[in-house]
């Protein structure tokens, strides 16, 4: 396995763009959780605090496709360098906002601003291994290196966020967020040797938006779906450890789920899958409501440790497959946006299960929020299920149907993300 991601590392130039990548992406985990920290400080409830944190994902996940979409036209740096830049200024204009005791409006209009103005990156870092492997049989371990990557970030993200803003000040970590942001994005952008190429005039008519092809809006559905499992789970992990009387244990527990995820998505990108990928991302998707079935019914800390663990086992080969599929399903000229519209889902999810799982706990508790988590990830199974002949590119020969794990320095590789 080790050997799979050391030869993917040693492409010429990725590390140029991969550095920057990673500086510009930790704060997309702080964004959030730096708004509902301030805010929560600044107006006293956690309700507007909730509410200008779904605000602003909201308008991530509307306009970072859209994004996506004009990175695919003019190139990358054409909409990072200015996206950026309004990125931070929106950042600055909440902090300002919710500080001076500004009207509320103010505090969700800059909310909206910051959202929408969310540099890409994730999906552009993607685009450049599209381009840079063309295709070639590493391709499956960079989705899955890029996955491991998503998973570090939520990891530390709300972790640095927390420690900023209760330890210095509650709009320190936001600033320290638009910082990032705009100094990795800036030196991102300055990678153009890397970047794919856009899509001239030249080169034929103006590709359709990536959302029209019907495998997309599948994806799109089974990826809200994974971000409401992400959301339901923060909530409710949170509202458990302190019904046991271990408040203080809710990051370690949250930091558990998502350690099994970034464990399975490393061993899974390593592995050569020979199959159709729409029937494995069904397995994913039912081994996901297999884990997150006996959340519900754990009786204590110790328990939910090896639950939480396996539950999050199936996340990651979820994701992977998922955009192993999307990647397939969409031409040349539309994959950053087709790659936006899942991480935009995710966000919506993540939303959704975050306030939906908020509303459950306070009225019933943590055991009926995590039967929420549950249906969440039934709901994208049937998502996947209905939608398999749509799945199923048009352009792919028909595959077998068993699973061969071998070296990825032994044969080819036909999955990712």
């Amino acid at each position: 396995m080790i050997s799979t991601y050391t030869t993917l590392l040693r492409t010429p130039s990725a590390w140029r763009f991969l550095t920057p990548g990673l500086v510009a992406r930790l704060p997309y985990a702080m964004l959030g959780l730096g708004i509902v920290l301030l805010v929560k400080d600044t107006t006293g409830s956690y309700g507007v605090a909730g509410a200008a944190a779904a605000a602003m994902a909201v308008a991530l996940a509307v306009v970072g496709p859209q994004t996506g979409r004009l990175a695919d036209r003019y190139g990358q740096a054409a909409v990072l360098v200015p996206g950026a830049l309004v990125h931070g200024a929106a950042v600055t204009a909440l902090i300002i906002c919710a500080k001076s005791g500004a009207p509320t409006w103010t505090v969700f209009a800059s909310s909206v601003l910051a959202g929408a103005s969310v540099p890409q990156i994730g999906s552009m870092v993607r685009a450049r291994w599209v381009a840079k492997l063309e295709g070639g049989p590493l391709l499956p371990t960079a989705f899955a290196f890029e996955s491991v990557t998503d998973e570090f970030t939520f990891v530390v993200g709300p972790v640095v966020a927390t420690f900023l803003a209760t330890g210095v000040d509650p709009g320190f970590g936001l600033a320290v967020e638009a910082v990032l942001t705009v100094v990795g994005s800036l030196l991102f952008a300055a990678q153009r040797s890397t970047a794919p190429a856009r899509r001239n005039a030249a080169d034929g008519p103006r590709h359709a938006s990536a959302i029209r092809v019907a495998g997309v809006k599948v994806l799109v559905g089974a990826f809200v779906s994974i971000g409401a499992v992400f959301g339901s789970v923060q909530v409710s992990i949170t509202a458990f450890a302190e019904e046991s009387g271990r408040a203080g244990l809710a990051g370690a527990l949250y930091a558990v789920f998502a350690g099994g995820s970034l464990i399975a998505g490393a061993v899974f990108g390593a592995m050569v899958w020979r199959g159709a990928a729409n029937r494995r991302l069904m397995v994913a998707f039912a081994l996901l409501t297999v884990g997150t079935a006996p959340l519900w019914a754990v009786p204590n800390v110790a328990v939910m440790v090896p639950v939480a663990l396996v539950c999050g086992l199936a996340l990651a080969p979820t994701i992977i497959t998922g955009y192993t599929l999307v990647e397939s399903l969409v031409p040349v000229a539309a994959k950053t946006e087709a790659f936006t519209w899942l991480t935009g889902a995710i966000g919506l999810g993540l939303a959704f299960g975050n306030t939906l799982a908020g509303v459950v706990t306070d009225a019933t508790g943590a055991s009926p929020a995590f039967v929420l988590t549950l249906g969440t990830a039934a709901s994208g199974l049937l998502v996947v299920g209905l939608g398999q002949r749509v799945l199923r590119p048009a352009k792919a020969a028909p595959e077998p149907a068993t699973v061969d794990v071998a070296p990825v320095d032994a044969a080819p590789l036909a999955l990712g993300r």
